[in-house]
């Protein structure tokens, strides 16, 4: 099951920076108490917010309060203190900002309650660590044992039951984020619940979040908690029998599905058409499923995840089919109603192609020229992949945006070879980077790349999005020494002396998880494994991974449960991140968020 939001607002926190002359900063961000998390991230405008962090609530030691006489330097006057322990190293307190004593005691509340059965510490200091000591027992110690006993329960009895729902009010539940464009628009974050005000516009719904407050989002961002209401998917055919949806698939020429999760198989020699039974769990009231290990509150939520990820199928759900109007293959902005997709066809009388500045699995890279803006274009070898997969890709790769992503600007699919136009990356791929300044590389330089990656994939696992292909050679560095993730999601359609081929996929086995090569199972978490591969690059300034083994020895190796040896450069805490991407079982590894986290905390120390 999903994790279930408790708490939301805007708070301010707290850094100390790692060096003793800097002063403290103290930054808005957004937190979300879920059961699982207390996270926190950065809003932007018009964008989704950007995570900065994500703890778990089973590693928090303590809620409290902080009672002091300093003045707060900023706006919000109302502190309270989250003892956190992590994984790799000590104890760290996270000090958080409240805009008023009701919000901080409904914070440290629902916080008490939720870690009331964790191993806490029976003693906590009640005022800040300032200027090398705790204000409130004089220790100069940051580790030394509290000065007050703590009380787990605290708040926890004071806790108010929660409001019986009016019977007739009707729930929804975002399916993803939605950043306000207008005035009248109210956000969405995923997964939380919010009440259907109106619902006759087919576009445009009303809805009201926890707060009370009203407004206008997308109607297919979001999905009825217990209706039925499907006709606003293009997805859905009502009255459709089983024959008439093989009928329908068999005329199309690629995979395709519809609600009933009826769809054609990728082979194009025998196609074959293939149904799934959506099923709910003994009571009849929900979650619903495919496979046992996903499961969802509703079925647009089911089929929008599995949009994404196969996760049991035999593929992902990708182009719906109607009786209507065949498969549709437009992309849609769901936030304007507008048909998006010639607005990234690039006009090639606006592109200006210049030298060739390098060359991957898919063709030429050149630099270009594009109303007036430096670009890096990919050219695509005509016999890399076809005109639909080209296409596919595009529509998934502009779906996604985020700063530590190299950017699609467009496409060009007008002439031969097609071609995609990037934001430009000046120091190139980051495993030529890492060759080239072999020796000149800091730790917190190298720290940072790692960190760099480890946000963009963050939000492509928000996202549910797998890259498949996470390499120090897909990663670009730009002018300000930035690391960006690029070419993500492309490995199916590669073939070169990278990589190996099965019945199924594609992939390079160096970077490859236990479960890719044996099975061909990708998810969020065979990603995490080559990124510890990609960490492991970092630290090795650019070396190839088991560079004086074949596959076949690779695969050997990993049998035998053998892994990579420490890098030279790299902490013993960073080796231990690395190991713990290296667990042989998915479930063992951690999420990017975590990582994130626990790159983040590295940092600060």
């Amino acid at each position: 099951m999903f994790p279930r939001v408790i708490l939301k607002a805007t708070m301010i926190k707290k850094s100390q920076q790692k060096k003793r002359t800097s002063p403290c900063n103290y930054k808005e961000r957004l937190f979300v108490l879920d059961t699982q998390d207390l996270k926190y991230s950065e809003r932007r405008s018009g964008k989704k917010p950007m995570m900065k962090g994500c703890i778990e609530l089973s590693r928090i030691k303590c809620v409290e309060i902080v009672c002091t006489d300093v003045p707060i330097p900023c706006n919000f006057k109302y502190p309270f203190q989250v003892m956190v322990t992590f994984v790799f190293h000590d104890n760290h307190y996270l000090y958080i900002f409240a805009p008023d004593n009701d919000c901080r005691q409904r914070w440290v509340r629902a916080l008490k309650e939720e870690t009331k059965n964790n191993n806490l510490v029976t003693k906590y200091h009640p005022n800040f660590w300032m200027e090398g000591k705790w204000r409130c027992c004089q220790q100069t110690e940051k580790l030394a044992t509290g000065c007050h006993v703590y009380d787990p329960v605290g708040y926890a009895s004071k806790k108010p039951l929660p409001q019986l729902p009016d019977p007739e009010v009707r729930m929804v539940i975002a399916l993803q984020d939605y950043a306000p464009l207008g005035d009248d628009d109210l956000p969405l974050q995923k997964d939380q619940e919010y009440v259907l005000v109106k619902s006759t516009h087919p576009d445009w719904w009303a809805v009201q979040d926890s707060q009370g407050n009203t407004g206008y989002v997308p109607s297919t961002y979001v999905a009825e908690k217990s209706g039925k209401n499907f006709e606003r998917f293009e997805w859905y055919n009502k009255n459709i029998t089983r024959g008439e949806a093989e009928d329908l698939l068999m005329k199309e020429v690629k995979t395709v599905s519809h609600v009933f999760l009826t769809f054609r198989s990728n082979g194009e020699k025998n196609p074959r058409v293939k149904h799934y039974q959506i099923r709910q769990t003994e009571t009849g009231e929900g979650p619903f499923y495919l496979a046992e290990k996903y499961l969802f509150s509703t079925i647009p939520e089911l089929i929008h995840y599995h949009q994404h990820n196969a996760a049991g199928l035999i593929t992902r759900l990708r182009h719906p089919v109607s009786l209507d109007g065949g498969c549709s293959q437009d992309i849609v902005d769901l936030s304007t109603g507008l048909r998006m997709y010639n607005q990234w066809e690039v006009d090639p009388e606006e592109l200006t192609l210049g030298q060739e500045i390098g060359s991957g699995q898919f063709g030429l890279v050149l630099e270009g020229r594009w109303r007036e803006t430096k670009v890096a274009v990919k050219m695509i070898r005509e016999e890399c992949m076809s005109d639909e997969d080209f296409k596919e890709e595009a529509r998934v790769m502009m779906k996604l945006c985020h700063c530590k992503l190299v950017q699609l600007y467009g496409v060009c699919t007008q002439g031969s070879p097609m071609c995609l136009v990037f934001e430009f990356m000046e120091n190139g791929c980051l495993s030529d980077y890492l060759k080239d300044r072999k020796g000149r590389l800091s730790q917190d330089t190298m720290l940072g790349m790692c960190l760099d990656v480890s946000e963009g994939m963050a939000y492509l696992e928000s996202s549910n999005f797998i890259h498949r292909d996470l390499a120090a050679r897909n990663c670009l560095v730009s002018k300000n020494n930035e690391v960006k993730v690029s070419d993500f999601g492309m490995t199916r359609f590669v073939l070169d002396d990278q990589y190996t081929s099965s019945q199924c996929s594609k992939f390079p086995v160096k970077w490859s998880a236990p479960e890719v090569i044996k099975y061909c199972k990708f998810s969020s978490k065979s990603d995490v494994w080559s990124f510890g591969v990609l960490m492991w690059e970092v630290y090795n300034e650019g070396r190839l991974p088991y560079e004086n083994r074949t596959n076949a020895e690779v695969v050997e190796s990993l049998n035998k449960g053998l892994r990579l040896l420490k890098p030279r450069l790299a902490p013993d805490s960073v080796h231990l991140l690395m190991e713990w991407c290296w667990k042989e079982k998915p479930e063992d590894r951690p999420s990017f968020a975590i990582l994130l986290h626990e790159l983040a905390s590295l940092s600060d120390l």
